[in-house]
C-alpha cells in the first residue's frame, strides 16, 4: 500500500498501523523507568477508533457539495495537527473543535470557490496539507473563534508532479504532494527533491513552503525557501504566481513574501521546485567526543570548511542516549556526503581530520559506498540515527500513552553566543521539568549548520500526571520555560518548525514592530475578510 493510503491514526502520529501494540509499550515503560526513575509509567488503553464529532452546525453550500464531506472520521483527522497537545487531546477522544466540513478541490478553481465561499460566510479557512503541524498552525478550533464555522481545504488532491524540465533540474509539483509520492514520481526521472524533514513520511510541500521547512542537508542549500524556483498561491483576492527566474535583483522578491505565510495569506497549490539528481556516491563516518564542547568546535570548523557535508548532526551525550546511538557519556557527530558527480573520499578524509583536530575519535567509518556498484547501506551510529529519528514522533505517541512526557523545540543562534545561550536554555528546561514533573532529562542535537551559527534543537522528557488537564499545565509551564529562556538568551523562537499560535507571542516579540504593521497591510490587501487561517503569524 502507498505512503499516502495508509490509515492515519484519528491522534497519534502517522500511520494507525505502526503506533506499538501494549507488548511493545510494556517494554517501553521498564525503559523509560531505567532512564527517569522518578517516573512511574502505565500502559493505557488506546483510544477507540470511532471519533466522537458533534454535528456540523452549518450545511455545504451548493457550490461545494462535489468535493466537500461531513464526514465524521474526515472532520476529526481534520481537527489539528500533531503538537503535543494536539497528542493529548486525541488520545483523550476530544475532537469538540472539529471543522464543520472538509473540502477537497480538485483544481484552482475549486479553491477558488472554497475561498468564496468562507468569505460569504464568515467562515475561517484552514489549508491543511499533511496535518503534521506542531506549533498549533492548523487547530480548526483556535481558527474558526468566534467565527460561525471553520473550514478544512484538504490539498490532498492538488497532487503529482506535473512537469520535469530536466536541462534545468526543475520540477512543477503540486502544494498537496506528499513527500514519498513526490520522491517516487521525480525518481522515475532519476532526480530528486532532497528534502527529508522528519515529517517526510506525512506532509506535504505546500506545507514545506508555507512553513520554511528545514530539510535533508545540515548545510549549504537544506532550508525548503532555497529549493523553490517560483511558486503559485490562491488568495481571497485572486491569483498570485511569482515570476520563474534563478536570481533576480528585481526588487524585494515576491516569493518571499508568500514562503513561511503558514496559510495566513492563501493556498499555495502549485510549486516549480529546483531538483537535482539522484546521488551515487556516499561517504560517511562517527567521531565520538568526550565532552560537548569539543564536538561543538568541531561541528564549527566543519561548517565553516567549505566542504558542505549533507550531514554533519551533533548529538549530546543525553541524545545520543534516548536516540540508542552510544550510551557511554560521549557526543556523537555525525558526518555526511553524497554525491552525483564524483566519488567523496577526499571530501571525508579532511572532515575527519578536522574533527580529530578537536579532540575526536573515529567510532565508524569512513566508509564510501557507491550505489552502482552496492546498495547503500545505513549501518553503525548513522544508521541507528536514520532510524530513530524517523521512529521519534511515533515513540512521542507511545510515551504519551503510558504517562511519559516528551517533546522538542529548537533554535538558531551564532557560535559566539553558543555556548552561555546552551546553558541558560539547558537550565531554564531542568528547572521547570523539576519544578513540574519531579524531574526529568534535556538533551539537544545540531540539526543543521552554517557558518555563521548551529541550529540546536532540544528534546525534554519527563513524568506525566495522569489527569488531563494537569498533564497539559505540565508542557505548557515547559514549553513556556523553554520559549521564554531561547528569546531573553537571543535565539530565534523556531528554526523550521514555524510559527503557527504556539510560538505567537515570542514571534510578536522578536520580529520588528514596523514590519508587523506591513504584514497586516498585505495581509488586508490579499485577505479582506480575514479568514485564512485567522491567529497564526498575525491578527487582523
Amino acid at each position: 500500500m502507498s505512503h499516502d493510503m495508509r490509515e492515519r491514526s484519528l491522534w497519534a502520529w502517522g500511520a494507525k498501523g505502526k503506533l506499538p501494540d501494549a507488548g511493545a509499550r510494556t517494554g517501553l515503560a521498564g525503559m523509560v523507568k531505567a532512564l527517569l526513575p522518578s517516573a512511574t509509567p502505565v500502559v493505557r488503553d488506546l483510544p477507540r477508533d470511532e471519533p466522537d464529532v458533534p454535528a456540523s452546525t452549518v450545511a455545504i453550500p451548493a457550490e461545494l457539495a462535489e468535493f466537500a464531506t461531513q464526514a465524521p472520521r474526515e472532520r476529526a483527522l481534520k481537527t489539528r495537527g500533531r503538537a503535543w497537545p494536539d497528542l493529548l487531546a486525541g488520545f483523550h477522544g476530544d475532537f469538540a473543535d472539529a471543522p464543520a466540513l472538509v473540502a477537497r478541490p480538485r483544481d484552482a478553481h475549486e479553491v477558488e470557490r472554497v475561498l468564496a465561499a468562507c468569505d460569504a460566510a464568515g467562515w475561517a479557512c484552514v489549508p491543511f496539507g499533511g496535518g503534521t503541524s506542531v506549533v498549533g498552525g492548523v487547530d480548526a478550533g483556535l481558527a474558526r473563534g468566534d467565527r460561525p464555522a471553520a473550514v478544512a481545504l484538504d490539498l490532498g488532491a492538488l497532487a503529482g508532479v506535473h512537469e520535469v524540465d530536466a536541462t534545468s533540474r526543475l520540477a512543477r509539483i503540486g502544494g498537496g504532494t506528499l513527500g514519498p509520492a513526490l520522491e517516487d514520481a521525480l525518481g522515475a526521472h532519476g532526480l530528486t527533491l532532497r528534502h527529508y524533514p522528519q515529517s517526510f513520511e506525512f506532509s506535504s510541500l505546500g506545507g514545506w513552503l508555507a512553513t520554511r521547512a528545514g530539510g535533508h542537508y545540515a548545510t549549504g542549500p537544506t532550508r525548503i525557501d532555497e529549493l523553490c524556483h517560483s511558486l503559485t498561491i490562491i488568495a481571497p483576492r485572486g491569483v498570485l504566481e511569482t515570476h520563474r527566474h534563478p536570481g533576480s535583483g528585481a526588487g524585494p522578491e515576491a516569493s518571499r513574501l508568500i514562503l513561511g505565510s503558514e496559510g495566513a495569506l492563501g493556498v499555495i497549490t502549485e510549486a516549480w521546485m529546483r531538483v537535482v539528481p539522484r546521488p551515487r556516491w556516499r561517504a560517511s563516518a562517527s567521531v565520538a567526543f568526550k565532552d560537548f564542547e569539543q564536538g561543538v568546535a568541531a561541528a564549527r570548523a566543519l561548517a565553516q570548511s567549505g566542504l558542505m557535508p549533507s550531514n554533519a548532526r551533533l548529538l549530546d551525550a543525553n541524545e545520543a542516549k534516548l536516540h540508542r546511538v552510544r550510551f557511554d557519556g560521549a557526543s556523537v557527530l555525525l558526518i555526511g556526503f553524497e554525491s552525483a558527480d564524483h566519488p567523496l573520499g577526499a571530501w571525508l578524509a579532511r572532515a575527519v581530520e578536522l574533527a580529530r583536530d578537536h579532540g575526536g575519535e573515529v567510532v565508524s567509518g569512513p566508509s564510501e559506498s557507491d550505489s552502482e556498484t552496492r546498495k547503500a547501506t545505513h549501518g553503525g551510529e548513522a544508521g541507528t540515527w536514520r532510524q530513530a529519528f524517523f521512529d521519534a514522533p511515533y515513540l512521542q505517541s507511545a510515551l504519551l500513552s503510558i504517562g511519559v512526557l516528551s517533546d522538542t523545540f529548537e533554535t538558531a543562534c551564532t557560535w559566539t553566543q553558543f555556548p552561555t545561550f546552551h546553558a541558560q536554555v539547558v537550565a531554564a528546561v531542568q528547572r521547570a521539568l523539576d519544578e513540574h514533573c519531579g524531574g526529568g532529562i534535556v538533551s539537544c542535537r545540531f540539526t543543521h549548520v552554517y557558518p555563521d551559527g548551529p541550529a540546536p534543537y532540544y528534546t525534554f522528557v519527563g513524568p506525566l500526571a495522569s489527569e488531563r488537564s494537569a498533564a497539559l499545565a505540565q508542557w505548557r509551564a515547559i514549553k513556556t520555560a523553554a520559549s521564554e529562556a531561547l528569546h531573553v538568551a537571543g535565539g530565534t523562537i523556531t528554526h523550521h518548525h514555524a510559527v503557527g499560535r504556539t510560538h505567537r507571542p515570542w514571534y510578536d516579540r522578536e520580529r520588528p514592530p514596523l514590519f508587523a504593521d506591513a504584514l497586516r497591510a498585505v495581509k488586508r490587501e490579499l485577505d479582506p475578510c480575514a479568514s485564512m487561517n485567522p491567529g497564526v503569524l498575525i491578527d487582523r
